[in-house]
């Protein structure tokens, strides 16, 4: 289950990551422009518009229902980006509407990793489930920063300009379309998979806490708007993960100007992702060892992000700090921030589902989720209209994590469901 559950999630990322790796090989290809590029990222925050439906879906049908669901549309839209039309701007309309149905499955894959960790895990191994299934959609990203560099060829020459002449467009094409295909043939197994197998919930409860009754959907909206410690720790999340992403998924954007080829940009948003997915499930089972830590280890997470996130910036201003802008620089300080920032995200999602219980897990995960993906909304928003100059976007990182790490600062912790499983149960 935690297997399917996560690679579902995987295909998830790297569909909603293609285009952004390999954004100057579409441009050539596709005839997209510097707005196509940044809504083709944007389709993922709009996919959460039915974030609460797919909540209550979880809550009353149960995880088979709601990932059989998830799962169809992502085939559904793996689909409509391979329909070969050879008119450029129906075919730019039908990977539009591709990108927006695989957004329509990140309520799904990244709410239902907390429900799916209490449903099937122990108490001592909830942490560690968590931070499997919800950071392999993290790894997915990272795939597509390298498969996409890897088997797409870039149209940068040595002066970084998209020179028609000196490459194959209809060969770069070919070779996009060939990506498109096997992420399909990819999320159309993961379906098969999850139709023949993917039970709702194990025989036997594992813990207290899984057979326990939760609120209702009503009463947990109004139990979380009005829980102030949990208003504090969801924006504590929301807004440096929301930036995060939407900084991530333009990432090539980011670079391009600053002379960085497209392979190198691939390579530095790959290692950002894998270092913060094998970090996050160090950190969640270190959690898992060591119950009650939460708060301390995100503290710890945050104060590197926060760093992290300012040597890049500065790095990236060299005329006006002269600090040293080279490849290792770039890598070192762009891999520090994937890792502090994305192995924060399972640590978050079991404080969140500590601080609320017995509000159900996909709930208390999709108001945060949710939220977060407003923040990448509103900052690829006004991206689509100043897409020219990227100081801006990139100092947002070190104010979003100074932010985080104060609130986290001021945050006061409470551990209501593990209360109930160690004290109860005994």
């Amino acid at each position: 289950v935690l297997l399917l559950f996560s690679l579902l999630g995987f295909a998830q990322g790297l569909v909603w990551n293609s285009w952004g790796p390999i954004q100057n090989s579409a441009r050539l290809a596709f005839g997209f422009s510097g707005w196509d590029i940044a809504l083709l990222v944007f389709w993922g925050p709009i996919g959460f518009a039915p974030c609460f439906f797919f909540m209550w879906l979880m809550d009353k049908k149960g995880l088979r229902v709601t990932v059989l669901l998830t799962s169809s549309l992502m085939v559904l839209g793996a689909g409509l980006r391979c329909v070969p039309v050879s008119d450029l701007e129906i075919r730019k309309k039908l990977i539009h509407g591709g990108q927006l149905l695989n957004g329509l499955a990140g309520p799904t894959v990244m709410n239902a990793a907390p429900f799916l960790s209490t449903t099937w895990f122990s108490p001592d191994e909830r942490a560690t489930a968590t931070a499997i299934a919800s950071l392999l959609n993290y790894l997915g990203c990272a795939g597509a920063f390298l498969v996409g560099p890897l088997v797409v060829p870039s149209p940068n020459g040595t002066s970084h300009r998209l020179l028609a002449s000196q490459s194959n467009t209809e060969h770069i094409k070919d070779r996009i379309e060939a990506v498109l295909y096997a992420e399909f043939g990819m999320v159309s197994l993961i379906f098969s998979a999850a139709l023949a197998y993917f039970p709702s919930r194990p025989p036997f409860p594992p813990s207290v806490a899984a057979a326990s009754q939760r609120l209702s959907y009503r009463r947990s909206f109004c139990r979380l708007l009005s829980n102030f410690r949990f208003l504090m720790i969801a924006l504590a999340y929301a807004i440096p993960l929301g930036v995060f992403s939407g900084w991530s998924g333009v990432l090539d954007l980011i670079l391009t100007p600053i002379h960085v080829s497209q392979v190198d940009a691939g390579w530095i948003g790959f290692w950002s992702i894998v270092g913060g997915c094998v970090v996050g499930i160090a950190m969640a089972r270190f959690a898992d060892f060591i119950r009650g830590m939460l708060k301390f280890i995100l503290l710890l997470l945050l104060s590197g992000a926060t760093l992290a996130s300012t040597w890049f910036t500065l790095t990236c201003l060299t005329s006006v700090t002269h600090l040293p802008l080279t490849t290792a620089t770039l890598y070192t300080s762009c891999i520090l921030l994937g890792i502090f920032l994305n192995s924060s995200v399972p640590i978050f999602f079991e404080l969140f589902v500590e601080t609320v219980y017995p509000v159900p897990e996909g709930i208390t995960c999709g108001v945060v989720t949710f939220l977060s993906n407003v923040f990448m909304g509103v900052l690829l928003f006004f991206l689509t209209f100043y897409h020219t100059e990227f100081s801006w976007f990139n100092w947002c990182l070190p104010g979003s994590c100074l932010l985080s790490l104060l609130l986290i600062l001021c945050f006061r912790e409470s551990y209501d469901r593990l209360y109930l499983d160690v004290v109860v149960s005994v």
